[in-house]
Protein backbone atom coordinates (compact mmCIF):
# COMPACT_ATOMS: atom_id res chain seq x y z
CA UNK A 1 0.00 0.00 0.00
CA UNK A 2 1.50 3.31 -0.84
CA UNK A 3 1.53 6.09 1.69
CA UNK A 4 -0.73 8.40 -0.42
CA UNK A 5 -3.22 5.49 0.03
CA UNK A 6 -2.79 4.88 4.02
CA UNK A 7 -4.44 7.63 5.38
CA UNK A 8 -7.39 7.00 3.25
CA UNK A 9 -7.44 3.73 4.46
CA UNK A 10 -7.36 4.44 7.76
CA UNK A 11 -9.95 6.81 7.26
CA UNK A 12 -12.47 3.91 6.22
CA UNK A 13 -11.11 1.03 8.14
CA UNK A 14 -9.92 -1.12 5.83
CA UNK A 15 -6.67 -2.29 7.22
CA UNK A 16 -6.55 -5.59 9.32
CA UNK A 17 -5.69 -6.09 12.70
CA UNK A 18 -6.06 -3.41 15.58
CA UNK A 19 -6.01 -0.40 13.45
CA UNK A 20 -9.31 -1.22 11.63
CA UNK A 21 -10.83 -1.92 15.71
CA UNK A 22 -13.81 0.44 16.27
CA UNK A 23 -14.62 2.20 19.38
CA UNK A 24 -18.36 2.75 20.84
CA UNK A 25 -20.02 4.88 18.90
CA UNK A 26 -19.71 8.50 19.57
CA UNK A 27 -23.56 9.72 20.65
CA UNK A 28 -22.91 13.61 22.66
CA UNK A 29 -19.62 16.03 23.07
CA UNK A 30 -17.35 15.28 25.66
CA UNK A 31 -18.40 17.60 28.54
CA UNK A 32 -15.63 20.06 28.76
CA UNK A 33 -13.49 20.07 32.30
CA UNK A 34 -12.92 22.78 34.35
CA UNK A 35 -10.51 25.70 32.94
CA UNK A 36 -6.97 26.38 34.37
CA UNK A 37 -6.53 29.90 35.96
CA UNK A 38 -5.51 32.73 33.77
CA UNK A 39 -2.32 33.49 35.01
CA UNK A 40 -1.36 37.05 33.94
CA UNK A 41 2.22 38.15 32.46
CA UNK A 42 4.21 40.46 34.75
CA UNK A 43 4.23 44.03 33.29
CA UNK A 44 7.12 46.78 34.44
CA UNK A 45 7.25 49.69 34.14
CA UNK A 46 9.35 53.24 33.19
CA UNK A 47 9.33 56.34 31.59
CA UNK A 48 12.22 58.72 29.66
CA UNK A 49 12.69 62.17 30.72
CA UNK A 50 10.99 63.60 28.33
CA UNK A 51 7.34 62.16 29.46
CA UNK A 52 7.05 59.45 27.13
CA UNK A 53 6.03 55.82 29.09
CA UNK A 54 7.25 52.58 28.82
CA UNK A 55 5.33 49.33 29.61
CA UNK A 56 7.73 46.33 28.93
CA UNK A 57 6.37 42.09 29.11
CA UNK A 58 9.43 39.82 29.18
CA UNK A 59 8.59 36.82 26.79
CA UNK A 60 12.10 35.05 26.54
CA UNK A 61 10.80 32.18 24.17
CA UNK A 62 11.08 33.16 21.06
CA UNK A 63 13.84 35.76 20.15
CA UNK A 64 11.42 38.47 18.93
CA UNK A 65 10.88 41.90 20.01
CA UNK A 66 7.43 43.59 18.91
CA UNK A 67 6.75 47.49 20.20
CA UNK A 68 3.71 49.31 19.76
CA UNK A 69 3.79 53.22 20.20
CA UNK A 70 0.69 54.66 20.98
CA UNK A 71 -0.05 58.09 21.05
CA UNK A 72 -3.58 59.73 23.18
CA UNK A 73 -6.03 61.48 20.82
CA UNK A 74 -7.19 59.63 17.50
CA UNK A 75 -10.00 60.50 15.15
CA UNK A 76 -12.03 61.55 18.38
CA UNK A 77 -9.84 64.84 17.56
CA UNK A 78 -10.71 65.25 13.78
CA UNK A 79 -13.78 68.32 14.73
CA UNK A 80 -14.46 69.34 11.36
CA UNK A 81 -11.63 67.37 9.59
CA UNK A 82 -13.63 63.84 9.42
CA UNK A 83 -10.73 61.49 8.77
CA UNK A 84 -7.69 63.78 9.65
CA UNK A 85 -6.03 61.65 11.94
CA UNK A 86 -6.02 58.26 10.33
CA UNK A 87 -5.06 59.94 7.03
CA UNK A 88 -1.96 61.82 8.82
CA UNK A 89 -0.96 58.02 10.45
CA UNK A 90 -1.41 55.86 7.11
CA UNK A 91 1.17 58.81 5.88
CA UNK A 92 3.63 58.21 8.51
CA UNK A 93 5.18 55.52 6.86
CA UNK A 94 5.41 56.93 3.37
CA UNK A 95 9.05 58.63 3.71
CA UNK A 96 10.46 59.45 6.74
CA UNK A 97 14.30 61.16 7.70
CA UNK A 98 16.15 60.97 4.70
CA UNK A 99 14.21 58.06 3.22
CA UNK A 100 11.33 57.54 1.23
CA UNK A 101 8.92 54.90 1.28
CA UNK A 102 10.79 52.54 -1.06
CA UNK A 103 13.99 53.43 1.00
CA UNK A 104 11.85 52.66 4.49
CA UNK A 105 10.41 49.50 3.67
CA UNK A 106 14.13 48.05 1.94
CA UNK A 107 15.91 48.78 5.40
CA UNK A 108 12.90 47.33 7.29
CA UNK A 109 13.51 43.84 4.71
CA UNK A 110 17.05 43.84 5.48
CA UNK A 111 16.29 44.11 9.45
CA UNK A 112 13.63 41.52 8.90
CA UNK A 113 11.42 43.57 10.27
CA UNK A 114 7.82 44.94 9.77
CA UNK A 115 6.46 48.33 10.66
CA UNK A 116 2.84 49.66 10.66
CA UNK A 117 0.97 52.74 11.09
CA UNK A 118 -2.75 53.63 12.11
CA UNK A 119 -5.53 55.22 13.72
CA UNK A 120 -8.74 54.46 15.55
CA UNK A 121 -11.19 57.03 17.70
CA UNK A 122 -8.58 57.08 20.47
CA UNK A 123 -4.83 57.02 19.43
CA UNK A 124 -2.72 56.75 16.38
CA UNK A 125 -0.33 53.60 16.59
CA UNK A 126 2.97 52.83 15.21
CA UNK A 127 3.89 48.69 15.31
CA UNK A 128 7.23 47.49 15.09
CA UNK A 129 8.41 44.00 14.89
CA UNK A 130 11.81 42.56 14.95
CA UNK A 131 13.99 39.80 15.40
CA UNK A 132 15.98 41.09 18.90
CA UNK A 133 19.22 40.98 17.35
CA UNK A 134 18.23 43.65 14.88
CA UNK A 135 16.05 45.18 16.91
CA UNK A 136 17.72 48.11 17.95
CA UNK A 137 18.16 49.36 14.56
CA UNK A 138 14.97 48.93 13.63
CA UNK A 139 13.61 51.25 16.34
CA UNK A 140 15.76 53.71 15.15
CA UNK A 141 13.58 53.38 12.04
CA UNK A 142 10.20 53.76 14.41
CA UNK A 143 11.86 57.17 15.51
CA UNK A 144 12.22 58.36 11.95
CA UNK A 145 8.66 57.81 11.17
CA UNK A 146 7.55 59.36 14.47
CA UNK A 147 9.62 61.87 14.68
CA UNK A 148 10.47 62.85 11.06
CA UNK A 149 8.12 61.50 8.88
CA UNK A 150 8.18 64.05 5.05
CA UNK A 151 4.14 64.60 3.97
CA UNK A 152 5.45 65.52 0.97
CA UNK A 153 2.76 66.81 -1.54
CA UNK A 154 3.24 64.40 -3.51
CA UNK A 155 2.16 61.50 -1.30
CA UNK A 156 -0.15 63.61 0.34
CA UNK A 157 -2.16 63.71 -3.89
CA UNK A 158 -1.48 60.04 -4.34
CA UNK A 159 -3.25 59.09 -0.82
CA UNK A 160 -5.79 61.44 -0.94
CA UNK A 161 -6.66 60.06 -4.18
CA UNK A 162 -6.13 56.70 -3.13
CA UNK A 163 -8.44 57.03 -0.06
CA UNK A 164 -11.32 59.37 -2.23
CA UNK A 165 -11.66 56.18 -4.44
CA UNK A 166 -12.19 54.03 -1.85
CA UNK A 167 -14.72 55.87 -0.45
CA UNK A 168 -16.62 56.05 -4.04
CA UNK A 169 -15.99 52.08 -3.77
CA UNK A 170 -17.41 51.57 -0.26
CA UNK A 171 -21.07 53.14 -1.46
CA UNK A 172 -21.18 49.62 -3.63
CA UNK A 173 -20.92 47.36 -0.03
CA UNK A 174 -23.90 47.15 1.36
CA UNK A 175 -22.30 46.46 4.94
CA UNK A 176 -20.08 49.28 4.83
CA UNK A 177 -23.25 51.56 3.49
CA UNK A 178 -24.95 49.65 6.37
CA UNK A 179 -22.25 51.00 9.00
CA UNK A 180 -21.86 54.60 7.75
CA UNK A 181 -26.01 54.70 7.86
CA UNK A 182 -25.93 53.36 11.54
CA UNK A 183 -23.51 55.80 13.00
CA UNK A 184 -25.15 58.47 11.17
CA UNK A 185 -28.74 57.50 12.37
CA UNK A 186 -27.72 56.83 16.08
CA UNK A 187 -25.64 59.30 16.90
CA UNK A 188 -25.94 63.09 16.31
CA UNK A 189 -24.20 66.00 14.34
CA UNK A 190 -21.34 66.76 16.19
CA UNK A 191 -20.99 63.26 17.86
CA UNK A 192 -17.30 61.95 17.00
CA UNK A 193 -19.07 58.31 15.66
CA UNK A 194 -21.60 60.72 13.55
CA UNK A 195 -19.43 60.30 11.13
CA UNK A 196 -17.16 57.66 9.53
CA UNK A 197 -13.57 57.30 10.42
CA UNK A 198 -11.91 57.73 8.05
CA UNK A 199 -14.55 60.50 6.76
CA UNK A 200 -16.50 61.12 3.81
CA UNK A 201 -15.13 62.10 0.03
CA UNK A 202 -15.92 65.74 0.86
CA UNK A 203 -13.18 66.28 3.96
CA UNK A 204 -11.29 64.04 1.74
CA UNK A 205 -10.89 66.25 -0.78
CA UNK A 206 -9.57 68.62 1.03
CA UNK A 207 -6.98 67.06 2.67
CA UNK A 208 -3.20 68.75 2.12
CA UNK A 209 -0.21 68.52 3.75
CA UNK A 210 -0.39 71.82 5.54
CA UNK A 211 -3.23 69.97 6.93
CA UNK A 212 -1.77 66.90 8.06
CA UNK A 213 1.52 68.33 9.51
CA UNK A 214 -0.80 70.91 11.30
CA UNK A 215 -1.98 68.02 13.16
CA UNK A 216 1.07 65.83 13.70
CA UNK A 217 2.72 68.53 15.50
CA UNK A 218 -0.33 69.24 17.68
CA UNK A 219 -1.04 66.06 18.35
CA UNK A 220 2.07 64.31 18.52
CA UNK A 221 3.56 64.60 21.86
CA UNK A 222 5.62 62.60 24.09
CA UNK A 223 3.32 63.14 26.84
CA UNK A 224 0.31 61.45 25.53
CA UNK A 225 2.71 58.34 24.22
CA UNK A 226 2.82 55.24 25.63
CA UNK A 227 5.43 52.49 24.40
CA UNK A 228 4.50 48.88 24.96
CA UNK A 229 6.99 46.49 24.25
CA UNK A 230 6.59 42.25 24.22
CA UNK A 231 9.10 40.12 23.87
CA UNK A 232 12.67 38.79 24.31
CA UNK A 233 13.55 41.85 25.58
CA UNK A 234 14.17 43.55 29.20
CA UNK A 235 12.83 46.88 30.98
CA UNK A 236 16.63 48.14 30.92
CA UNK A 237 17.02 47.16 27.06
CA UNK A 238 14.24 48.40 26.05
CA UNK A 239 14.42 51.77 27.85
CA UNK A 240 18.03 52.34 26.07
CA UNK A 241 16.17 51.45 22.57
CA UNK A 242 13.57 53.94 23.27
CA UNK A 243 15.74 56.49 24.57
CA UNK A 244 18.31 56.26 21.52
CA UNK A 245 14.94 56.32 19.04
CA UNK A 246 12.54 58.56 21.17
CA UNK A 247 14.65 60.25 23.18
CA UNK A 248 14.47 63.63 21.39
CA UNK A 249 10.80 63.79 21.28
CA UNK A 250 9.83 67.28 22.64
CA UNK A 251 6.47 69.12 22.90
CA UNK A 252 5.51 71.02 20.35
CA UNK A 253 6.13 75.23 21.22
CA UNK A 254 2.05 76.45 20.95
CA UNK A 255 1.73 73.67 22.97
CA UNK A 256 -0.91 70.36 22.55
CA UNK A 257 -4.35 70.13 21.21
CA UNK A 258 -6.58 69.75 24.03
CA UNK A 259 -8.01 66.09 24.34
CA UNK A 260 -12.09 65.22 23.64
CA UNK A 261 -12.09 63.32 26.82
CA UNK A 262 -16.14 63.23 27.13
CA UNK A 263 -19.35 64.62 25.14
CA UNK A 264 -22.99 64.67 25.92
CA UNK A 265 -24.53 61.08 25.81
CA UNK A 266 -26.72 60.69 22.44
CA UNK A 267 -30.04 60.85 22.96
CA UNK A 268 -32.38 57.53 22.74
CA UNK A 269 -35.47 57.99 20.86
CA UNK A 270 -38.64 55.60 19.73
CA UNK A 271 -37.25 52.61 17.80
CA UNK A 272 -37.10 53.86 13.65
CA UNK A 273 -36.52 51.77 10.79
CA UNK A 274 -33.68 53.44 8.61
CA UNK A 275 -34.14 52.25 5.08
CA UNK A 276 -31.39 52.23 2.44
CA UNK A 277 -32.17 51.25 -1.60
CA UNK A 278 -30.14 48.94 -3.27
CA UNK A 279 -32.40 48.12 -6.39
CA UNK A 280 -31.74 44.37 -7.39
CA UNK A 281 -29.81 43.74 -4.57
CA UNK A 282 -30.15 39.35 -3.69
CA UNK A 283 -29.57 40.28 -0.12
CA UNK A 284 -30.29 42.59 2.70
CA UNK A 285 -27.90 43.71 5.25
CA UNK A 286 -29.86 44.60 8.42
CA UNK A 287 -27.88 46.19 11.59
CA UNK A 288 -29.93 47.52 14.93
CA UNK A 289 -28.45 49.12 18.17
CA UNK A 290 -28.71 51.95 20.16
CA UNK A 291 -25.71 54.38 21.96
CA UNK A 292 -23.77 51.79 24.33
CA UNK A 293 -22.64 51.60 27.75
CA UNK A 294 -19.57 52.89 29.49
CA UNK A 295 -16.75 50.06 29.51
CA UNK A 296 -16.24 51.17 33.29
CA UNK A 297 -19.55 50.47 34.43
CA UNK A 298 -19.67 47.85 37.54
CA UNK A 299 -21.70 46.07 34.92
CA UNK A 300 -19.52 45.14 32.65
CA UNK A 301 -19.33 41.34 33.09
CA UNK A 302 -23.35 40.90 33.71
CA UNK A 303 -23.32 42.98 30.24
CA UNK A 304 -20.99 40.48 28.60
CA UNK A 305 -22.40 37.85 29.69
CA UNK A 306 -25.63 39.11 28.48
CA UNK A 307 -24.65 39.62 24.80
CA UNK A 308 -22.26 36.24 24.76
CA UNK A 309 -25.81 34.40 24.77
CA UNK A 310 -27.98 36.90 22.88
CA UNK A 311 -24.95 37.07 19.62
CA UNK A 312 -21.92 37.51 20.73
CA UNK A 313 -20.41 34.31 20.23
CA UNK A 314 -21.39 31.23 17.25
CA UNK A 315 -23.36 29.12 19.80
CA UNK A 316 -25.56 32.29 20.47
CA UNK A 317 -29.41 32.42 20.50
CA UNK A 318 -29.17 34.90 17.14
CA UNK A 319 -26.84 33.03 14.98
CA UNK A 320 -28.21 29.45 16.03
CA UNK A 321 -31.56 31.20 15.02
CA UNK A 322 -31.09 32.73 12.19
CA UNK A 323 -28.41 30.13 10.58
CA UNK A 324 -28.45 27.15 12.42
CA UNK A 325 -32.29 27.20 12.24
CA UNK A 326 -33.26 29.30 9.48
CA UNK A 327 -31.07 29.24 7.02
CA UNK A 328 -31.71 32.79 6.63
CA UNK A 329 -27.85 34.02 6.63
CA UNK A 330 -24.16 33.03 6.99
CA UNK A 331 -23.87 34.49 10.36
CA UNK A 332 -25.60 36.66 12.33
CA UNK A 333 -23.79 38.51 15.44
CA UNK A 334 -24.58 41.50 18.52
CA UNK A 335 -22.06 43.52 20.30
CA UNK A 336 -21.12 46.57 22.39
CA UNK A 337 -17.88 48.38 21.04
CA UNK A 338 -16.62 49.71 24.03
CA UNK A 339 -15.17 53.10 23.78
CA UNK A 340 -13.72 55.83 26.21
CA UNK A 341 -16.45 57.49 24.60
CA UNK A 342 -19.16 54.91 24.59
CA UNK A 343 -19.24 53.33 20.93
CA UNK A 344 -22.69 51.81 20.41
CA UNK A 345 -24.62 48.42 20.60
CA UNK A 346 -25.01 46.78 17.47
CA UNK A 347 -26.85 43.71 16.33
CA UNK A 348 -26.67 42.61 12.89
CA UNK A 349 -26.72 39.89 10.01
CA UNK A 350 -26.97 39.71 6.03
CA UNK A 351 -29.54 37.72 4.74
CA UNK A 352 -32.11 36.82 1.91
CA UNK A 353 -33.76 39.21 0.44
CA UNK A 354 -36.89 37.21 0.57
CA UNK A 355 -36.89 36.61 4.25
CA UNK A 356 -35.40 39.90 5.02
CA UNK A 357 -38.96 40.94 7.13
CA UNK A 358 -38.78 37.65 8.75
CA UNK A 359 -35.02 38.11 9.97
CA UNK A 360 -36.38 41.62 11.65
CA UNK A 361 -39.16 39.66 13.53
CA UNK A 362 -36.44 37.44 14.85
CA UNK A 363 -34.29 39.92 16.10
CA UNK A 364 -37.67 42.06 17.61
CA UNK A 365 -38.31 39.15 19.45
CA UNK A 366 -34.76 37.84 21.10
CA UNK A 367 -34.34 40.99 22.14
CA UNK A 368 -37.27 40.57 23.86
CA UNK A 369 -37.21 37.25 25.02
CA UNK A 370 -33.93 37.38 26.80
CA UNK A 371 -35.52 40.14 29.11
CA UNK A 372 -38.62 38.77 30.02
CA UNK A 373 -37.54 34.94 30.10
CA UNK A 374 -34.52 33.96 32.86
CA UNK A 375 -31.94 32.32 30.31
CA UNK A 376 -31.52 28.29 30.65
CA UNK A 377 -28.90 27.00 33.38
CA UNK A 378 -27.01 24.93 29.84
CA UNK A 379 -26.84 28.83 28.08
CA UNK A 380 -25.81 30.66 31.08
CA UNK A 381 -22.64 27.44 31.90
CA UNK A 382 -22.08 27.51 28.07
CA UNK A 383 -21.81 31.42 27.81
CA UNK A 384 -19.19 31.32 30.85
CA UNK A 385 -17.03 28.51 29.25
CA UNK A 386 -16.62 30.49 25.84
CA UNK A 387 -15.80 34.01 27.89
CA UNK A 388 -13.33 32.05 30.21
CA UNK A 389 -11.54 29.66 27.65
CA UNK A 390 -11.08 32.50 25.34
CA UNK A 391 -9.51 35.02 27.74
CA UNK A 392 -6.74 31.89 27.92
CA UNK A 393 -6.57 31.89 24.46
CA UNK A 394 -5.66 35.56 24.19
CA UNK A 395 -2.33 35.07 25.86
CA UNK A 396 -0.24 32.74 23.68
CA UNK A 397 1.63 35.01 21.95
CA UNK A 398 3.79 38.39 22.29
CA UNK A 399 1.36 40.44 19.92
CA UNK A 400 -1.64 38.82 21.95
CA UNK A 401 -0.47 39.96 24.92
CA UNK A 402 0.17 43.48 24.10
CA UNK A 403 -3.53 43.31 22.45
CA UNK A 404 -4.80 42.56 25.76
CA UNK A 405 -2.58 45.08 27.61
CA UNK A 406 -3.77 48.23 24.52
CA UNK A 407 -7.27 47.24 24.87
CA UNK A 408 -7.39 48.67 28.45
CA UNK A 409 -5.45 51.54 27.97
CA UNK A 410 -7.66 53.78 26.96
CA UNK A 411 -9.74 53.10 29.79
CA UNK A 412 -6.68 53.27 31.70
CA UNK A 413 -7.41 49.74 33.66
CA UNK A 414 -4.76 47.28 34.68
CA UNK A 415 -4.45 43.96 33.48
CA UNK A 416 -5.68 42.45 36.38
CA UNK A 417 -9.22 43.94 35.09
CA UNK A 418 -9.42 40.72 32.99
CA UNK A 419 -9.10 38.70 35.70
CA UNK A 420 -11.34 40.02 38.09
CA UNK A 421 -14.00 40.36 35.23
CA UNK A 422 -13.73 37.16 34.63
CA UNK A 423 -14.39 36.02 38.07
CA UNK A 424 -16.79 38.33 38.22
CA UNK A 425 -18.62 36.35 35.49
CA UNK A 426 -18.05 33.06 37.45
CA UNK A 427 -20.76 34.21 39.75
CA UNK A 428 -23.39 35.91 37.82
CA UNK A 429 -26.61 33.83 37.90
CA UNK A 430 -29.85 33.86 35.45
CA UNK A 431 -31.25 36.82 37.63
CA UNK A 432 -27.66 38.83 36.60
CA UNK A 433 -28.40 38.50 32.96
CA UNK A 434 -32.39 39.05 32.76
CA UNK A 435 -31.08 42.43 34.69
CA UNK A 436 -28.52 43.15 32.67
CA UNK A 437 -31.04 42.33 29.41
CA UNK A 438 -33.42 45.09 30.84
CA UNK A 439 -31.64 47.57 31.94
CA UNK A 440 -29.12 47.67 28.87
CA UNK A 441 -30.95 46.48 25.85
CA UNK A 442 -34.40 48.26 25.09
CA UNK A 443 -36.05 47.19 22.01
CA UNK A 444 -38.44 50.12 22.00
CA UNK A 445 -35.30 52.74 21.79
CA UNK A 446 -33.47 51.49 18.72
CA UNK A 447 -32.48 52.20 15.53
CA UNK A 448 -32.65 49.49 12.76
CA UNK A 449 -30.81 50.40 9.49
CA UNK A 450 -31.82 47.68 6.60
CA UNK A 451 -29.93 48.05 3.48
CA UNK A 452 -31.59 46.41 0.35
CA UNK A 453 -33.82 46.39 -2.61
CA UNK A 454 -36.33 48.77 -1.25
CA UNK A 455 -39.30 47.51 -3.68
CA UNK A 456 -39.54 43.93 -2.24
CA UNK A 457 -38.51 44.80 1.70
CA UNK A 458 -40.42 47.95 2.75
CA UNK A 459 -43.70 46.01 2.21
CA UNK A 460 -42.96 43.73 4.68
CA UNK A 461 -40.80 45.66 7.06
CA UNK A 462 -43.90 48.24 7.38
CA UNK A 463 -46.49 44.93 8.27
CA UNK A 464 -43.83 44.12 10.99
CA UNK A 465 -44.97 48.16 12.79
CA UNK A 466 -41.09 48.21 14.24
CA UNK A 467 -41.75 52.09 14.22
CA UNK A 468 -41.93 54.85 11.35
CA UNK A 469 -40.27 54.36 8.15
CA UNK A 470 -37.82 56.63 6.96
CA UNK A 471 -35.43 56.38 3.80
CA UNK A 472 -31.76 57.67 3.47
CA UNK A 473 -28.84 57.42 1.01
CA UNK A 474 -25.54 55.62 1.24
CA UNK A 475 -23.86 58.21 2.94
CA UNK A 476 -27.53 58.33 5.80
CA UNK A 477 -28.82 62.01 4.58
CA UNK A 478 -32.49 61.89 5.03
CA UNK A 479 -34.53 61.30 1.73
CA UNK A 480 -37.70 61.06 2.49
CA UNK A 481 -39.23 59.71 6.35
CA UNK A 482 -41.90 60.76 9.07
Amino acid sequence: MTPLRLPLALALGLLPGPLAAQGPAVTAPPTPGSAPALRLPAIERGSLANGLQLQVVGLHEVPLVQAVLFIEGGARLDAERPGLATFTANLLDEGAGDRDAFQLAAELEYLGATLSTGADWNRTRVMLRAPKRTFAQAMQLLGDVVLRPRFSALDVQRQRDLRIAGIISRRDQPESVADVVFNAATFPAGHPYHRPLDGDSAAAARLDSASVRGFWESTFVPARGLLLVTGDITLTEAREMANAALGTWTTPRAGAAPLLDQVPAPARPATRVVLVDKPGAAQSVIAAGAPGVDRRSPDYPAITLMNAILGGSFSARLNDILREQKGYTYGAFSGFDWQPIPGPFAAGAAGRTDVTDSSLAIFAQEFRRIRAEPVSEAELARAKQYLVLGALGDFETMGQVAGQIAALLPFRLPLETITQDLAAIGRLGAADVQRAARQYLDPDRMTIVVVGDLQVIRPGIAALGLGPIEVRDVEGRLLSGP
